[in-house]
């Protein structure tokens, strides 16, 4: 099937375009982009020249930064392409849930994504932990936003989420590992003072068994990067590391097997498209709004690149 990516930046260069390269689904027909572009692949800078270009095209990848992806997406929809969009699916609930809608109401896919699920322990720590009484969840997400996101001043800007940028990642683990869902009970939120979203964030939830789920989020990690989450439950431990690509259970490592976050992603969205379906899961971004909403905020000191 042939698929066209819109937003050539560094997911896309990093992810998406070997994903795609490796995949037996897909062939890389198209590209749209101010400024990157792809090797080989016609590259265009307007989406609707695309589209007329490309009545062939079906499906297409959205890597943009949340802001403007949903003028995008519903200009896609429209066009009755397939759509698939990088994480956070929008810049709020409200704008994907009326994508939801307009999906549904066209006809066409829509797979709203969470890499970090498809990291190699995701799923056999969601399978260990299905039946057990959990005690304690505790997740450290924490890392440099200046090597992960160089100059990138859109993270700070509303709508960018802030170091949620890297936590949702964490919720989107976080929500499929555990069997019974959580809800954000409190929060602080520090905020550089001359920046409009966080750099830190203390997250609390509230989990049905009564066990104690909390969340740090840092954006200003230098050293080793820090992507854990470890759980504790009434029959041993369990702990998720680099970002759930590897899973200890009781202190004896557990070797899972792979192909990749993102061309798992690809496979999985070739699955929807085929099956006519969709996947429109929310509850990560919902924590993140909720933490908005609950959370108490502190001014720290300014932050610059």
């Amino acid at each position: 099937m042939k698929i066209a990516l819109v937003g050539i930046g560094k997911i896309a260069q990093d992810q998406h375009v070997p994903a795609i390269a490796a995949s037996p689904d897909w062939e890389l027909a198209a590209t749209v982009s101010r400024a990157g572009s792809v090797e080989g692949v016609p590259a265009y800078t307007s989406l609707a020249d695309m589209l007329a270009a490309h009545p062939d095209i079906g499906t297409v990848s959205l890597c943009l930064p949340p802001v403007p992806r949903f003028f995008y997406a519903r200009e896609l929809i429209a066009a009755g392409r397939h759509l698939m969009l990088e994480k956070p699916p929008g810049a709020t609930l409200s704008e994907c849930h009326a994508l939801e809608a307009m999906a549904a109401e066209a006809g066409v896919s829509l797979f709203a994504t969470w890499h970090s699920r498809e990291a190699a322990g995701v799923a056999p720590a969601r399978d260990w932990l299905s039946g057990r009484e959990i005690r304690r969840v505790t997740v450290t997400w924490k890392e440099d936003v200046r090597r992960w996101h160089p100059g990138q001043e859109w993270v700070f800007e509303p709508g960018g989420l802030g170091v949620f940028d890297p936590g949702i990642n964490a919720l989107s683990i976080l929500t499929e590992i555990l069997a019974q869902p959580v809800h954000l009970s409190g929060a602080e939120l520090l905020f550089p003072q001359n920046r409009q979203t966080p750099i830190a964030a203390d997250l609390r939830f509230a989990h049905p068994g009564g066990a104690e789920v909390s969340a740090a989020f840092d954006w200003r990690q230098t050293g080793p990067q820090t992507w854990e989450i470890a759980v504790e439950t009434a029959s041993g431990a369990l702990r998720l590391t680099e970002g759930g690509g590897k899973l200890s259970v009781n202190g004896e490592d557990i070797a899972p097997e792979g192909e990749g976050e993102y061309p798992r992603l690809y496979a999985r969205m070739a699955e929807l498209v085929r099956a006519g379906a969709s996947n429109v899961d929310l509850a990560p971004l919902r924590h993140v709004a909720d933490a908005f909403l609950l959370g108490r905020r502190e001014t720290v000191a300014p932050f610059d690149f």
